[in-house]
């Protein structure tokens, strides 16, 4: 009997928990889920507008942490360069289409080279309308490599020392490399300095 009531006590203590820990979830949700709850709110009130812009800044926010998260994916400086921090930034429909990005510097002297990654925009449509032909990609004087098995197109003048690599992944990110005063070896290890296999993942 004993043993009986025992089991009894923990199933109900495990009840106890669970509800507890769904009620902690709820008390102490984020702004995203407060957001879509709000605009719900909004909806069976009959409030259509204020329902669109609740549920517009959720869509916001859920960006924002989109683009934080793509930080992680930005390549660390080469021997001897130095690294800015790490910038990302969220832009809605309403400004160039939307998209998120993620961005950092890197220096070494007078080199600088900007590596970003692009997604959720309408950009990608065309680059990869670019990528499908070679004579576009080649008529600014541009060639088709790979890199780290990505089909990349790569722009570099020797005479100037500038250059630019874009890449397309799994057709949701455009990685762009940009480059003054650099070699077209660095920048190329820029490039391969991005774990393109994780980001095809995410």
């Amino acid at each position: 009997m004993f043993i009986i009531n025992e089991r009894r006590g923990l199933i109900i203590g495990f009840a106890i928990v669970c509800i507890l820990i769904a009620f902690s979830t709820l008390v102490y949700a984020d702004d995203v889920k407060d957001s879509i709850k709000e605009a719900l709110e909004y909806y069976d009130e009959g409030d259509y507008s204020g329902a669109v812009e609740s549920l517009n800044y959720a869509t916001q926010l859920i960006q924002q942490k989109k683009s934080e998260n793509l930080t992680s994916f930005l390549p660390q400086p080469l021997d001897g360069w130095a690294a800015e921090e790490s910038t990302s930034q969220a832009v809605g429909a309403a400004m160039f289409g939307g998209g998120v990005t993620a961005e950092r510097r890197y220096t070494k002297e007078d080199s600088r080279v900007t590596v970003q990654i692009v997604t959720d925009s309408p950009m990608l449509q065309s680059m990869m309308m670019m990528f499908s032909n070679p004579m576009f990609a080649s008529s600014d004087g541009g060639k088709m490599e790979r890199i780290k098995r990505q089909k990349a197109l790569v722009k570099y003048d020797p005479s100037t020392e500038q250059g630019e690599i874009q890449i397309i992944v799994a057709k949701r990110f455009l990685v762009t490399i940009n480059g003054d005063d650099v070699s077209i070896d660095d920048l190329k290890a820029y490039a391969e300095g991005i774990d393109y296999k994780k980001l095809e993942e995410i």
